[in-house]
């Protein structure tokens, strides 16, 4: 029998130490394969074997662990503050510490006050005094909380109780604010699971009922009514309307659906009634899928948080031997006074913990992930944020990127002003060309179809269609054989002179147009010319990019007469066409080598290798994709090419935010330390500067959660 996988959102998961404690809860459990524990998103991930064990279980022993397992897809919250145990034992913490100053200041017995201190102390000391105890054991490493914690009993045996109360108040309510901190980075992904609804109306065996979405099956028919969200993906297969996919692909006008267009989860159907097949499960759909890669991602740490980290496993032993160190050598070598000094120590301790400095990355890092996936822009992880942030060329490919990929008909040309078997308009030539083109399977043959029908122009009946390999198509109408291919075609197949015909069709293929002629034996009758159409916010896109010091290469298959005509057009600065798979590689290493950090915007398919080459790899128009979702370093959900702006502006937001945070941490710890070795400061202002600079930092890295 197979594995099965459980992902179950637990409560009081806020940081790494709840994920530790759930690993050493959970290591050796009877039938368990594989556990992983997403802190930033409150999610733990157990693979385990059925026949050794269940569900049920493991989830017990989540609840046992002190983690409760939420039901069915509700992301956990904060508890009410007055029902949060670490905000209760903060708040008694600090009403102990007033009524020993009040006390104090009456006049009572130094022995009732100091009771009441210590017991403030081990009261709102406990939980970050036991997360101290089991690092240093468990882990092996000397933390934050174990600083702190030693701050607080040196403060008690320098008989200062008031300042080690103090102390353990402002730190226990900095420690249970986290909680509420990381919550709302969490609504990112709050907000895109509220975006399906709880139930679906299925047409089951004739009957119509109500079911909830996750008992969607594939091929399921739901009806979704205006102003209804869609509760999976599928294909419309009766109605008609516009939906608004803006919630999954970040697109600010509605999009128009007709039977067998594909729609996603988490869009609102906005005016008719639609009749969808279900492609996908629920738990499978586009929205589950985005919230699996942000939690993923949430998780995936950027080359400076970690660095930050592997420096505050040195950084913060090594303050705690320094204070030692101050507590020590100044009264055994200099007859420095040892109260004096085991005070500076203290202080010193408590104003050298890095705490703002550890958070003030993986904070922002959290809320830029979620704001970017909430605004159709799915990047996977921190490093490639931090990578965006330093892009300085663009490469972008053209077909589907650029362009559309959908060749459209842009001019219908008689050749000869007399009469021509009876074609005396453009109007009769798209005709013939539509009845000749009809059965083709060519693209260029879909798109004079597509011509024809938004004309209204019905294509008469042909016979004797016949495919010419790569030159055109051949059928008669009415009796009459009708050519319709490239000018070689008529020039080496039907030897018809193209000569006075040439300036004509030069001049279209210069702006990048394919051309096709149509005629007979004698003499071609008329052109039409069909391009790939440009993108309408291409070049706005490029002209901002150039405005903020990005270069912009275009990577292309296709002929380098249609290449260098769309470059004109949208202002592209360099052009490589005629380019196979493995020669946009090379050409993406060629940009690295000139101008340094690469981004390579493609479809996440043909251009997959190019994308992993690039220092970025970029996929657009990726929702529903599961390749493109897979391939890229970050998907952008719509076929708009600004977001792609949008992702290097987010980039380039997030790093002056965390510079910020860093540059202003650093400043706080200087000072604190500076003050306290100097005696400047007293334990009580190292504190509260220390606590001061933690919440501000909060404050900056939630900025990003703006969009």
């Amino acid at each position: 029998m197979k594995n099965i996988q459980l992902d179950v959102y637990v409560g009081n998961l806020d940081c790494e130490h709840d994920a530790s404690t759930i690993k050493r809860g959970l290591d050796n459990s009877n039938g368990l394969v594989e556990l992983k524990v997403y802190p930033k998103s409150a999610k733990v991930s157990l693979t385990y074997d059925p026949l050794r064990t269940s569900s049920d279980t493991l989830r017990e022993k989540l609840d046992e662990l002190g983690f409760p397992p939420q039901e069915g897809r509700a992301v956990p919250q904060q508890p009410e503050i007055w029902r949060n145990p670490k905000v209760i034992t903060a708040v008694v913490a600090g009403v102990l510490l007033l009524v020993g100053w009040l006390l104090g200041q009456a006049g009572v017995t130094q022995i009732v006050t100091y009771g009441i201190y210590i017991s403030a102390v081990g009261i709102g000391g406990y939980y970050f005094g036991r997360e101290a105890l089991e690092e240093l054991i468990f882990e092996r490493e000397v933390g934050i909380e174990l600083l702190m914690s030693i701050a607080a009993v040196a403060a008690l045996l320098l008989g200062e109780p008031a300042e080690a109360a103090m102390l353990v108040f402002l730190y226990s309510i900095s420690e249970a604010a986290e909680g509420y901190t990381e919550e709302k980075t969490r609504s990112a992904v709050r907000a895109l699971m509220d975006l399906t609804p709880k139930m679906a109306f299925v047409r089951r065996d004739g009957r119509e009922s109500e079911v909830p979405v996750e008992e969607l099956l594939v091929g399921d028919v739901f009806i979704v009514k205006p102003g209804q969200s869609i509760p999976t993906d599928g294909v419309v297969i009766a109605g008609e309307s516009n939906v608004n996919q803006a919630p999954v692909t970040g697109e600010s006008v509605p999009v128009e659906k007709q039977p067998e267009d594909t729609v996603f989860a988490g869009s609102i159907n906005e005016q008719g009634a639609l009749e969808v097949r279900a492609t996908k499960t629920f738990a499978d759909n586009t929205i589950a899928r985005i919230i699996h890669m942000v939690e993923e991602a949430q998780e995936k740490k950027g080359s400076s948080q970690r660095f930050i980290e592997r420096f505050g496993k040195v950084y913060s032993p090594l303050v705690l031997l320094v204070g030692i160190l101050f507590a020590l050598l100044p009264p055994l070598l200099f007859n420095g006074a040892w109260e004096t000094w085991l005070t500076r120590s203290v202080v010193f301790i408590v104003a050298a913990a890095p705490c703002a400095l550890v958070i003030s990355i993986p904070i922002t890092m959290v809320a830029t992930l979620g704001t970017g996936a909430r605004k159709g822009v799915l990047i996977k992880g921190g490093r490639y944020v931090e990578q965006l942030a330093k892009i300085t060329v663009v490469a972008l490919d053209k077909t589907g990127t650029l362009t559309h990929g959908e060749p459209e008909v842009t001019d219908v040309i008689l050749l000869k002003d007399e009469q021509l078997d009876g074609i005396t308009s453009s109007e009769q030539l798209l005709t013939i060309a539509a009845g000749v083109e009809r059965l083709s399977q060519h693209p260029l043959a879909k798109a004079v179809m597509r011509k024809a029908e938004a004309q209204g122009i019905r294509p008469p009946e042909v016979t004797d269609f016949h495919s010419l390999t790569g030159a055109g198509v051949s059928a008669r109408v009415n009796g009459s054989a009708i050519y319709a291919g490239s000018p070689d075609l008529f020039a080496n197949q039907l030897n018809i002179p193209m000569t006075e015909y040439m300036t004509e069709i030069e001049a279209l293929q210069n702006e990048g147009k394919t051309v096709i002629v149509i005629g007979d034996k004698q003499a071609p009758w008329g052109l039409i010319a069909i391009r790939d159409t440009i993108r309408q916010n291409a070049r706005e896109t490029i002209e901002v990019l150039h405005q903020a010091g990005v270069r912009v290469a275009m990577l292309t298959g296709d002929n380098a007469r249609t290449a260098q005509a769309i470059a004109r057009e949208v202002g592209v600065d360099e052009v490589y066409a005629d380019l196979k798979p493995e020669g946009k590689v090379v050409r993406v290493q060629e940009l690295a080598q000139k101008h340094g950090h690469v981004a390579m915007v493609g479809d996440g398919v043909n251009d997959a290798p190019a994308l992993a080459e690039a220092t970025v790899g970029i996929a657009m128009g990726a929702a529903g994709t599961d390749v493109a979702l897979e391939t890229a370093d970050v998907a952008l959900m719509a076929d708009d090419l600004g977001k792609l702006v949008y992702a290097l502006q987010l980039a380039k937001r997030n790093q002056t935010v965390v510079n910020q945070n860093l540059a202003l941490s650093a400043v706080v710890i200087t000072i604190l330390v500076v003050g306290a070795l100097t005696g400047a400061f007293t334990l009580p202002i190292a504190v509260i500067g220390h606590e001061i600079s933690e919440f501000i930092v909060i404050g900056s890295g939630l900025r990003m959660l703006r969009g």
